[in-house]
C-alpha cells in the first residue's frame, strides 16, 4: 500500500505558507470471526509475524512518490489472519477537502508493481479517513476488494467500526 500527499498552501497577508498535514497509512489484520488480531501503523511498524512492514511515519507529506508505504508478504502471514484492511486517516484532523494531491494505492510487486487499486483522496469529501481496500484469504490464494468507504478518525483505532461492516 502506498500513500502520498502534499501540504496545503494557506494564503495570507504576507504570502503563502505550507500547513502541516499528517496522513497515516495503517493495516488492520482480522481473523475469520472479524476480531482484530494485529495492526501495523506509525506506532507499530511491524506485524507480530513479520509479514507486514510499515516504512515509517511521514508527518509532512514532503517528498516525491509514496510518502508512507506498508509492504506485505502474504506467504509469511499468520494463518489466523483472514483479512487485511488498508485504511488512511488524517492524524492532524484535516478532512480530505483540505489536503492536496492525496492518493492511496495498492500495488502488486510480484506483477511488476502493477496498481491494483487507486483512490484520489484530495477533495474527495469532508471526512478524515477512508477504508481503502480489503485483502482476503480466498481458498488457497488471496483476493482484493476495493472499498473506498469514508470514515472518521485520527488513528486505526477510530476506524475499526468503519471496517467491520465490510468484513
Amino acid at each position: 500500500m502506498g500513500l502520498g500527499w502534499d501540504a496545503v498552501k494557506k494564503r495570507g497577508l504576507f504570502g503563502s505558507r505550507a500547513q502541516a498535514v499528517d496522513l497515516d497509512a495503517s493495516a488492520l489484520l482480522f481473523d475469520a470471526a472479524g476480531a482484530l488480531v494485529d495492526q501495523v501503523w506509525f506506532q507499530q511498524l511491524r506485524s507480530a509475524d513479520g509479514a507486514l512492514q510499515h516504512t515509517g511515519d511521514n508527518v509532512t507529506g514532503a517528498g516525491e512518490g509514496d510518502d508512507e508505504s506498508i509492504v506485505v508478504d502474504l506467504a509469511r502471514l499468520d494463518p489466523r489472519v483472514a483479512t487485511i484492511a488498508f485504511v488512511v486517516s488524517s492524524f492532524t484532523g484535516q478532512d480530505f477537502t483540505q489536503v492536496e494531491n492525496a492518493y492511496c494505492r495498492l500495488v502488486d510487486a510480484a506483477a511488476g508493481d502493477a496498481e491494483l487499486a487507486r483512490y484520489e483522496l484530495a477533495a474527495s469529501g469532508p471526512h478524515t479517513a477512508q477504508v481503502m481496500a480489503l485483502v482476503r484469504r480466498d481458498g488457497t490464494g488471496w483476493s482484493m476488494t476495493a472499498v473506498g468507504a469514508a470514515g472518521s478518525g485520527r488513528t486505526f483505532r477510530d476506524l475499526v467500526p468503519a471496517v467491520v461492516p465490510h468484513l
